[in-house]
C-alpha cells in the first residue's frame, strides 16, 4: 500500500474529456510511494442544504474519499470562464453541512487543459478561491495551463511532446513535495 493516497478529482464528465486524459498522463508520472484515485462525481445530486441531515449515498461516498486521501488533484476545464458546474457541486456537497467538510487541511493541485489559448486560468483562479475558503492549502507554482492541439495526446492518452512531458515531471515532483510537507 502506497504511504500517500493522493485523491484526483476531475472537473469534466466527458467521456473523451482532455482533462480526464491529462489526469491519467499525470498519474503515471508519480512516484512509487504515492497512489492516485479518480474519483467520481458525475452521480452527486444537485447542492441542497435540505439534505444536510440526510446525505445522499453518493455524497456520504466522496466524503469519505476526500477525507481518506492524504492530498489532492484538481484536474479542470473551463466553462464560460470558470470551473464546470459540476467541479463547484461536488466541493459544496463534500463541504455540508457547515463544519464537517471534508476537504479542511487537505494540500491540492491544480491543473487544466483547454483548446483554448489561455488553457484554463480562469476556471483555476475560481477554484483556488473556493479552496482557499474551505481551507484547502493550494500549491502556486508552478501553475499548469495547457493547450491542447490536435496529437496532444497518442492513441492511448499519453502525451507526445517530451517537453511537455518534462514540464508535468517538475510540476509532480513540486506537487509530491507540497504533500509531504502539509502530510506531517
Amino acid at each position: 500500500m502506497s504511504q500517500y493516497q493522493i485523491a484526483v478529482i476531475v472537473g469534466s464528465l466527458r467521456r473523451d474529456s482532455i482533462n480526464r486524459k491529462l489526469a491519467n498522463a499525470l498519474i503515471k508520472l508519480g512516484p512509487a510511494d504515492f497512489s492516485f484515485k479518480l474519483l467520481e462525481i458525475g452521480d452527486l445530486p444537485l447542492y441542497n442544504q435540505d439534505d444536510d441531515d440526510n446525505q445522499a449515498q453518493s455524497v456520504v461516498r466522496l466524503k469519505s474519499e476526500v477525507k481518506a486521501a492524504t492530498g489532492l488533484i484538481f484536474v479542470t476545464p473551463e466553462y464560460n470562464r470558470s470551473m464546470p458546474g459540476v467541479l463547484k457541486n461536488a466541493l459544496d456537497n463534500a463541504s455540508r453541512p457547515y463544519g464537517t467538510s471534508a476537504w479542511t487541511g487537505k494540500p491540492a493541485g491544480i491543473l487544466g487543459a483547454s483548446i483554448g489559448q489561455i488553457g484554463t486560468a480562469l476556471a483555476q483562479q475560481h477554484l483556488r478561491n473556493t479552496l482557499a475558503y474551505l481551507d484547502v492549502p493550494t500549491m502556486g507554482q508552478p501553475e499548469v495551463f495547457i493547450q491542447v492541439k490536435e496529437g496532444f495526446f497518442d492513441g492511448v492518452g499519453d502525451i507526445t511532446n517530451p517537453d511537455t512531458v518534462k514540464f508535468l515531471q517538475g510540476w509532480m515532483e513540486r506537487y509530491v513535495q507540497w504533500v509531504k510537507r502539509h502530510a506531517q
